[in-house]
C-alpha cells in the first residue's frame, strides 16, 4: 500500500475511523466521514465512498485503508498487539489523523510515544507545506473551537525518509467543522473543510 496511490484507489477505498480502547467516545460526530468524504469528491476531484469504514487497531484489516481517522473526548489506550499493528501500519505507508476533541491529548501523546519511543511528534509551522497545499492557511491551523482558548497547535510524526504517517491536531478540532451536529458559523465550518482538502491534496501528492 502507498500514499502515493491513495486517489488512483480511491474507487476501491472507504475512509475509515479508528475504533479504540479506553474509554473515549471514538464514535464522536458520526457524520464526519461522510461530509468530509462528500466535500473530497466535489473539491479535490476523489471518488471517496461516503459511509464510513470501522476499523480497531489490532485488526489486519488495517492495512486495507490508507486513511483511518480517530478523535473522542476521553482516554485513548493501546494494548501491546494494537500498538505493533499501528506502528506496522504507518510503517508501511498508512496514515492517521487524529484530531483532539478536548479530552484525549495526554492519553494520545503517552500512547504514540510507547508505539514510537525514538521517534517525538513535531509541531508543524504555519511555513508547511500541509498549509498550503490546496487552499492557504499562512497563520497554520484554523481555530474552530475555542475550548480552553489556547493557540491551535498540529503535529507531525514522520517516518526516516520524510514522509508524514501520523497528523494530530490540538485546540482546534478540525473534525467538528465538518459536522452537522454544531451550529458553527459557515465560514468557520469553511474552514475546516478547506483543511480537510489540504491534509488529503498534501498526503496524496507526497
Amino acid at each position: 500500500m502507498s500514499l502515493c496511490t491513495l486517489q488512483a484507489q480511491a474507487r476501491e477505498h472507504q475512509l475509515a475511523r479508528l475504533h479504540y480502547q479506553g474509554g473515549g467516545d471514538w464514535y464522536n460526530d458520526q457524520d464526519i466521514i461522510p461530509n468530509i468524504a462528500e466535500y473530497l469528491n466535489k473539491t479535490i476531484s476523489t471518488k471517496f465512498s461516503v459511509i464510513e469504514a470501522i476499523v480497531k487497531p489490532d485488526e489486519t484489516k488495517l492495512f486495507d485503508y490508507p486513511f483511518v481517522f480517530m478523535t473522542g473526548h476521553g482516554t485513548v489506550s493501546f494494548n501491546k498487539e494494537e500498538a505493533a499493528n499501528i506502528k506496522s501500519y504507518l510503517e508501511r505507508g498508512g496514515f492517521i489523523f487524529a484530531d483532539d476533541d478536548y479530552g484525549m491529548d495526554s492519553s494520545f501523546r503517552k500512547e504514540m510515544q510507547k508505539i514510537f519511543p525514538d521517534r517525538a511528534m513535531i509541531e508543524l509551522p504555519a511555513s508547511h507545506n500541509i498549509f498550503n497545499s490546496y487552499f492557504n492557511f499562512p497563520k497554520g491551523l484554523p481555530k474552530i473551537h475555542k475550548h480552553d482558548d489556547k493557540r491551535p497547535q498540529a503535529f507531525g510524526l514522520f517516518n526516516d525518509q520524510g514522509r508524514l504517517m501520523l497528523l494530530y491536531t490540538y485546540e482546534s478540532n478540525i473534525s467538528d467543522g465538518w459536522s452537522a451536529a454544531h451550529d458553527d458559523p459557515q465560514e468557520i465550518k469553511k474552514q475546516a473543510l478547506q483543511f480537510g482538502a489540504n491534509i488529503f491534496y498534501y498526503i496524496m501528492n507526497n
